[in-house]
């Protein structure tokens, strides 16, 4: 690999003539799309809680499976699906039941961590790969992965598309969407379990630490821009590809591990966002001019 260039051009076209990074951007781009779309509806549902608990739960699926054996993959999509399916047990029982909900998930959140530090210790071979199940790489991505990652994302997309419209309803609106006869309890489920098999798929790029970065921050900044359903998801989309080519391109070139610079720029950009957004909301309300009060005459009529 040639040092880095200020012809950026070039420098991905090299990047792209090696089979593992050109495998890391074609992984990168599905999982952008996937976790920005899903992490669209989270951040509007008010379950980023959930979503950060069904990422860490990534570290003890891909740890009992280095433990055992099998693939990283299995162990990813396992835990977090599991662990989706337990926090949708939990009983619809409005907003006086938040902090039931909290506390369940804070539990199989601290029970998920225990468990990945004892297989772990459990493995007795060199385990070398702690900090890529924590903080992600993009080296080591097969072709056999990928397809992997496209189809669960394929299946992903398909699901949120069905339920899409049902969903924003639910989301805004519990009360009244069941009212209409929206089955808002299956919706709740199916999400659940969506954003679980989101975050596995995610964290084997990210790591299980810093999925929830790529969730969270490209949803909340577009969600930031715009609160028009449609504009807003698509900015999240591209907000979460530029975030995640971005870090590609300089942990190529970096000794940092890409989870880093993935939250760094995202981060960055929400930071960015916000301020200017707040910027702009003072300047209007500076810029209207006060109305003028019209006394009215003697006659009653105004002046």
């Amino acid at each position: 690999m040639s040092p880095f260039t200020w012809n950026l051009l070039a420098d991905l076209r090299e990047m792209w003539s090696i089979p593992l990074l050109l495998n890391a951007f074609r992984a990168g781009s599905v999982i952008a799309v996937v976790a920005a779309t899903v992490g669209w509806f989270m951040v509007l549902r008010g379950q980023s809680f959930a979503g950060h608990t069904l990422a860490l739960v990534g570290f003890p699926g891909a740890a009992a499976a280095v433990w055992l054996g099998i693939g990283l993959t299995v162990g990813y999509f396992s835990a977090c699906v599991a662990a989706a399916l337990v926090i949708a047990m939990l009983p619809a029982a409005g907003r006086r039941g938040y902090r039931e909900e909290s506390a369940v998930i804070g539990t199989v959140q601290a029970f998920a961590l225990a468990c990945g530090t004892l297989f772990i210790s459990l493995y007795k071979g060199f385990l070398g790969g702690t900090t890529s199940l924590l903080f992600g790489t993009f080296l080591g991505i097969s072709s056999a992965q990928v397809v992997t990652l496209a189809i669960v994302g394929a299946a992903v997309l398909a699901t949120i598309a069905v339920i899409g419209r049902p969903l924003l309803f639910a989301s805004i609106d519990p009360d009244v969407a069941a009212a209409h006869g929206v089955p808002v309890r299956l919706l709740d489920v199916s999400f659940l379990l969506v954003l679980g098999a989101t975050a596995a798929e995610a964290s084997q790029i990210t790591g299980a630490l810093l999925v929830f970065a790529l969730l969270l921050l490209p949803p909340a900044t577009a969600q930031l821009v715009t609160a028009r359903p449609a504009p807003s998801l698509a900015l999240s989309i591209a907000i979460g590809l530029v975030t995640v080519w971005s870090a590609l391109f300089v942990a190529v070139y970096s000794t940092y591990p890409i989870g880093f610079w993935l939250t760094t720029i995202a981060f960055g950009l929400y930071v960015v966002v916000g301020v200017v957004t707040r910027l702009g909301r003072v300047g209007q309300r500076g810029g209207r001019s006060p109305a003028v009060r019209r006394e009215p005459m003697l006659d009653g009529t105004p002046s």
